[in-house]
Parts: structure tokens; sequence; C-alpha cells
């Protein structure tokens, strides 16, 4: 909660609180965003107030591009990352459009700010021999272990993202077309094939470890992959039950639900699959979000032709 002293610190709260409102039920309710999407937006505004009050700037109407360099200026001087500060002022920006739009202000003054080159990191992922030492460990005689390996052939044979694997319902799988409803971003859907391992182990915890768990908890569910509980299994769930994967598999392997999604993606690409139907499998609206996996794949043919090639 940001606290204003003087009157002119109580004018930007006022002015900034009811603007900042409207557009937060703006990307709710009209642009689909998510609640996650929507938090940092809200910070990301909220932050900027707080140097409206440094600068003693008492309307939104009132900031001008050399406000923004300044801004700008801090950020950097704050040691904020490149992909922060391009973070805050796509925000900004997407702000200040909607205020223009209301017509709220006469101009954007972010326009013209040019967002900074973000750091590009090449994504984690697994190779072969990690995955078959991940896909080993879970005791199929259990219904955790079901409930597990079911889970691990899933997330790497779709590259769903791992909230949209918990929002899976009984009725989105399709056996018969070996194909899975996916629940995506800004509430789009789309049909991901689910593949032969997948499916064996999805048919094997449905027909008995889910039905095992279902009786642990007095309420009936649709949803796919339950807890120990029997409670709907939440992304922090998955997350629990691949650590313990790995404290099983072994010690030098890194994993997260984000690095088998990496690895769907590195590996498709890297047995020669067109990147636009990655691009839809993975369910990215833009083809620049897939691209970054072919940076995964120039490095492994790297690595490949500096081990192999007699003059390399």
């Amino acid at each position: 909660m940001i606290r204003f002293s003087s009157s002119c610190e109580v004018k930007v709260l006022v002015n900034v609180t009811t603007s900042l409102q409207l557009f937060l039920e703006y990307l709710q309710i009209e642009k689909n965003c998510s609640q996650y999407t929507i938090v940092y937006y809200e910070k990301d505004i909220i932050d900027f107030t707080q140097f409206m009050r440094e600068e003693a700037i008492d309307e939104l109407s009132k900031v001008t591009y050399t406000d923004v360099r300044i801004y700008l200026t801090n950020l950097y001087k704050k040691q904020y990352a490149r992909r922060s500060v391009a973070r805050k002022i796509s925000s900004l920006r997407s702000f200040y459009k909607f205020l223009l739009r209301e017509k709220m202000v006469i101009e954007n003054p972010f326009t013209l700010v040019s967002l900074p080159v973000k750091d590009q990191k090449i994504p984690n992922f697994l190779y072969e021999e990690d995955l078959s030492k991940l896909f080993s460990v879970s005791d199929l005689k259990t219904v955790l272990g079901q409930r597990d390996q079911a889970l691990l052939e899933l997330l790497y044979a779709t590259g769903i993202r791992v909230g949209e694997c918990c929002q899976i319902q009984l009725e989105d799988i399709d056996f018969t077309l070996g194909t899975i409803l996916v629940n995506g971003k800004g509430k789009k859907q789309r049909y991901v094939p689910i593949g032969s391992f997948a499916e064996q182990a999805l048919v094997q915890y449905l027909t008995d470890g889910r039905k095992k768990l279902l009786d642990k908890s007095n309420k009936q569910t649709e949803s796919v992959f339950l807890n120990f509980r029997g409670g709907n299994l939440t992304p922090r769930g998955v997350s629990v039950v691949l650590t313990k994967l790995l404290e099983r598999a072994s010690s030098t392997i890194h994993i997260s639900p984000q690095s088998l999604r990496n690895t769907f993606a590195a590996h498709m690409l890297n047995e020669g699959a067109d990147i636009r139907v990655v691009q839809e499998l993975l369910g990215h609206s833009h083809l620049s979000s897939t691209q970054i996996y072919g940076h995964v794949t120039q490095e492994r043919l790297n690595t490949i032709y500096r081990s192999s090639h007699p003059r390399a």
C-alpha cells in the first residue's frame, strides 16, 4: 500500500486508483488476461506512481516523454534486468494506450520509448538418457506411482503448460482419436496428440489409481489429476511431484514443469518437426516464442559437429 503525505501525493493516489481499476477491469473482461498477468500490470503501474510522487507529478496526463526517460534512467540505476525494464515499459505503454482510448489523457508518452533488447536465455531441456531415468523411477504398483507416471508422460508427450495440465477434465481426453483438448491462455482451445506411451500410462492411472484416490475424498470431481487426498492437483503440487521423482532418479538432473515443455519442443525440432506445427502444439500466439527452441537445436548441432568432425 502506497502512503502519501502531501496534498499533491493524495491527488496522485486518487487519480491513479480510479484509472488503474478501470484498466484492470478492461484487462480481465475484454482482454481475458490471466490473473498472473494482471498482477504484474498492477505492480508496474503502482511502481510508476511512486516515481510520479518523487517527481511531484500529480496527474497521469502531465507525464511527458522527458519524465519517461528519467524514469527509465532510474530503473537502470537500480540495476533492473533488461527483461524487467522491458516489461515495465510495455505495461505502462498499454496502460496509457487504454487511457488515450478512454480520453483520460491526450497523448501516450511511452509511445516513442524503445524497449530494451531482452536477454535471450537458452531454455533448459533434458537429454533422452535423463528422461529414461525419470520414466523408470515410479512404482506402478502404487496409486501415486501410476499418477506420477501418467503426469510425467503426458507433460513430455504434449508439451502443455502445467496449468493447462491441471485443468484437464475426463471428457477432454479422446482415446479413440488419441488426442486431448487443452484449454490454453486467453480461453483459447487446441487439440494435442497424446502419444502411445502417455496413453498407456493414462489408461492404467484412470482405471486403477485415480479411482482409489477419488475414494479418499468425499467430493466428486472430473479433474484427471488428483492429489493424495483425492482433491484436484495444483501446479504447486505438480512441482512437488517432479521434485520427488528427481530425488529418486538422479541428483544431477534439474527439472521443472517448464523443463518438460522445453524438452518436448527441443526434441520435436531436433527430429525435423516444422516449427509452425510445434508452435500450434505449444499454443504460442507468436512464432517468435517458439523460435527460441531453434537455438537449442542449433546448439546441439554445433556440439555434435565439434565432437564428430575430424577438423572441427
